[in-house]
């Protein structure tokens, strides 16, 4: 497996972009912010990826494309076919982006996010944006969440068979499918058991931890990976089952420390554990 994250310091070009992600420690990168989409361009930063021995992981598409609102819908279509595309250009392994909602937040819960309809709709989306890009190299793939499919190991692999489509895949974020006390006090089980269902499948993960609060109801925060709850005994175990290059990235930290910090202990798991980073 490989290590990503975000990157501070100088990415203006690609070769500043490759030396921060390696002074990082990391040996994956998402697809950057191009300052243009020409075939010189693009060659120009994967060759940089390439000759420093980066992987390029993941290019977000990050949108609703199953907005109730047909012009926010019809955009974020479009948004997601273009970053297919160019992640395809780019050789990404995935191209992420959540299933969507039917609320008006774009990434939040709604009543009907886990019905029959609305899985046929993202069936539908996905299939649509798949199609019309075709891509070559580039999955399409969609983020594991709590309120919305693919809420589970079995949601995510129910999408797969219905999508049935060769570039359609997993991008597995355990902490995401956190959404009980239930699944906060055995998330061994769960990374095993989603691991087991849709190995196979998996093209990216994203790294976070959840921690289970003491008030009433029932309060999951994000935290600083080795902070929370979740197995990274059990998650880098079962990553490092997969290929070599699957990357691994860290998310949703404050400051450039607190990356240090989740690396570090990511890093530790893995010395632990004898398995690569």
């Amino acid at each position: 497996m490989r290590l990503g994250g975000p990157l501070y310091g100088d990415i203006s070009t690609p070769e500043t972009w490759a030396a921060t992600a390696k002074a990082h420690g990391y040996r994956a990168v998402g697809v950057p912010r191009l300052p243009d989409q020409t075939e010189q361009t693009i060659a120009a930063w994967e060759n940089a990826a390439r000759s420093a021995d980066l992987v390029i992981g993941e290019i977000g598409a990050w949108s609703n494309p199953i907005s109730t609102d047909d012009a926010e819908r019809k955009k974020a279509i479009r948004h997601n076919e273009e970053q297919l595309a160019l992640g395809d250009k780019m050789g990404a392994f995935c191209c992420v982006n959540i299933a969507g909602s039917r609320g008006k937040k774009w990434d939040g819960p709604h009543p009907d996010n886990l019905s029959a309809a609305t899985f046929d709709l993202i069936v539908e989306t996905v299939r649509g944006i798949i199609d019309a890009v075709k891509p070559r190299h580039t999955f399409y793939t969609l983020e594991t969440m709590p309120w919305v499919f693919p809420d589970s190991a079995d949601s995510y692999l129910k999408l797969v068979k219905a999508i049935d489509r060769r570039q359609f895949a997993v991008h597995y974020d355990p902490v995401n499918l956190v959404n009980s006390p239930e699944r906060y006090y055995n998330t061994g089980a769960m990374i095993r058991d989603a691991f087991a269902k849709l190995g196979k499948y998996i093209k990216s993960c994203h790294a976070k931890d959840i921690i289970l609060r003491e008030q009433l109801t029932v309060h999951l925060d994000e935290t600083r990976p080795g902070l929370g709850a979740l197995d990274y005994r059990a998650f880098l175990s079962e990553l490092a089952k997969l290929h070599p290059d699957t990357p691994v990235f860290l998310e949703h930290l404050p400051t450039e420390e607190e990356y240090k910090l989740a690396a570090d202990h990511l890093r530790s798991v893995a010395t632990e554990l004898k398995v690569a980073l």
